[in-house]
């Protein structure tokens, strides 16, 4: 399945980024984790942590950042990433990232697969600082921060809790699935199936469907 959109993005001047699985390649085996911090099948991690008793939870927050460091520093960058940002920063647009990460995991992270010059620090927000997504309060905050409406913002991202957050902070939702399931549609403005397709959107003059 493919989404269609009617809107030429370009003229949103805001753009708010996931990092794992949509500015970098997706490596993170999230049963995995959940197995080996004795987590539920299937429950989203940092919520199942919340659950919790605050003794249990601190060891297991320890492993977690962990096993987060080690796949930090195995990151890439998705195919088209350099190309987006760089057009984006041409374009005059500004641009932030929100992830579920702590904030030194992110850091790492872009470090890693060589994207960290395109951010201010101050523009990489984590679980540190704001309630995760699907909670949009990492974009709102972004959006005081340039002190732009929500109408100006896009979201993209390549799971749920950042289309859902996207959905709650009134921005436009792009949903960047590589495989082509675009299982969360309905949360999704504008599906595509890799950043090139956005570089190429942001090239034409008039909206293209995707």
């Amino acid at each position: 399945m493919q989404l269609t959109g009617n809107e030429n993005l370009a003229n949103r001047t805001c753009w708010v980024f996931d990092m794992d699985g949509t500015l970098t390649l997706g490596i993170h085996n999230f049963e995995a984790i959940r197995a080996t911090l004795e987590l539920p099948v299937g429950t989203p991690i940092l919520e199942s942590l919340r659950q919790l008793p605050p003794d249990i939870a601190a060891v297991k927050y320890k492993q977690l950042r962990e096993i987060e460091l080690d796949l930090a520093s195995q990151a890439t960058a998705q195919p088209g990433a350099h190309e987006l940002l760089e057009l984006l920063i041409s374009q005059g647009k500004q641009i932030g990232i929100l992830t579920r990460n702590g904030k030194d995991i992110a850091h790492e992270t872009l470090d890693a697969c060589g994207l960290m010059d395109f951010f201010e620090p101050a523009l990489v927000l984590s679980r540190d600082c704001h309630a995760p997504k699907p909670e949009p309060d990492g974009i709102l905050a972004l959006l005081d921060t340039w002190e732009a409406p929500s109408t100006a913002a896009v979201m993209v991202g390549d799971y749920k809790f950042d289309l859902m957050a996207g959905q709650r902070a009134g921005t436009a939702t792009v949903y960047i699935d590589t495989d082509g399931e675009f299982m969360w549609s309905e949360y999704a403005d504008y599906g595509v199936r890799s950043l090139k397709a956005v570089v190429d959107w942001l090239d034409t003059p008039q909206p293209v469907n995707f």
